[in-house]
């Protein structure tokens, strides 16, 4: 079975990318062939400044690595190496109802936030189509907010296929309603937009000083705390086993102890967690050709998937071949 996932390179990753979308690749690239991108295209919907981009993608690509990512294992590109996507995403375009995008939950709410209404954020879901369609991906793993854009994408595929038969394959998606919502520090999902999360490469000092930042309710120090309904405790569980959760829990009961001593626990636990990736971050940060090489290596393989399916493609919607 082949997966596929993306992710934007909008800058320096939290513990809800980690437990959202990257914990889920590592799991998937020891049972699956795993197809994993650096979404730099689909960025330029809403970054448009070229430098940024440009070392924001390099950033994705270093902690993709440092967290786990075995380029031996997987194929790790960035998905401007691949320029069959955008051919096949013109195709597609061919196929996509304009009311359909215009429908698109993410593209209203974008716009509601303030972001321009270009034609790349108009036609995201479309891109994001062929970035599946173009691997004959057969499951695909998002968070809540891309599921319709997954059902767009099953859309165009039938679409396509009752013009010119079975030629791309209808993937499936998969949602992890368990860590589908990972809080930030006010208790809201942790998002960049609402500066509310915990980074995973960062010092031990600032990591305290934002666990510390973490809300909870007034509840004196000599009282039980409610672990139930706390953002401290729902974080804290997603680093620890069951006999250090159980211990947690008891200490929050036990009404000798702070919200404040929680924190720092919780901090500890963090950086304890990510202590690998963070030396296998500073080895690749002084490696940078070593990660451009894996980069290369990886959109040779991606390449060689497109160009068979674009023969296909091609041969089926009418585009003569070229000449050599």
């Amino acid at each position: 079975m082949r997966v596929l996932t993306g992710i934007q390179p909008s800058g320096k990753l939290h513990i809800g990318n980690y437990f959202g979308a990257i914990k889920p690749m590592l799991e998937l690239q020891e049972s699956s062939d795993l197809f994993i991108f650096i979404a730099n295209y689909h960025a330029l919907s809403s970054l448009h400044d070229g430098e940024t981009l440009k070392q924001n993608s390099l950033d994705a690509a270093i902690a993709f690595l440092s967290l786990g990512i075995d380029p031996e294992r997987s194929t790790f590109w960035l998905q401007s190496d691949v320029k069959e996507v955008l051919e096949l995403y013109w195709i597609l375009s061919a196929f996509t109802p304009v009311g359909m995008l215009e429908r698109a939950h993410s593209y209203k709410d974008k716009i509601a936030k303030g972001l321009s209404p270009n034609h790349a954020l108009f036609a995201y879901p479309v891109l994001m189509a062929a970035d599946i369609l173009l691997y004959d991906a057969n499951l695909v793993p998002v968070g809540k907010d891309q599921k319709q854009h997954i059902e767009i994408t099953r859309d165009i595929t039938l679409k396509f296929n009752n013009n010119y038969g079975e030629i791309l394959t209808l993937p499936e998606f998969k949602i992890d309603e368990e860590l589908a919502t990972i809080p930030g520090i006010d208790g809201a999902k942790m998002s960049k937009s609402y500066n509310n999360t915990i980074e995973i490469f960062t010092t031990p000092k600032a990591l305290k000083k934002r666990c510390g930042k973490i809300v909870t309710d007034s509840t004196p120090l000599e009282e039980p705390k409610d672990y139930r309904n706390c953002n401290v405790f729902a974080l804290y569980k997603l680093f620890a086993n069951e006999d250090e959760i159980e211990e947690m829990k008891q200490r929050y009961q036990s009404g000798k102890e702070g919200y404040g001593h929680f924190k720092v626990s919780l901090s500890e636990k963090i950086w304890e967690f990510f202590a690998e990736a963070n030396e296998r971050r500073s080895y690749y940060e002084a490696h940078i050709d070593e990660v451009k090489d894996i980069l290369s290596e990886g959109a040779k393989k991606a390449r060689a998937v497109a160009k068979e399916k674009m023969e296909i493609i091609r041969d089926k919607v009418g585009i003569l071949e070229e000449r050599r």
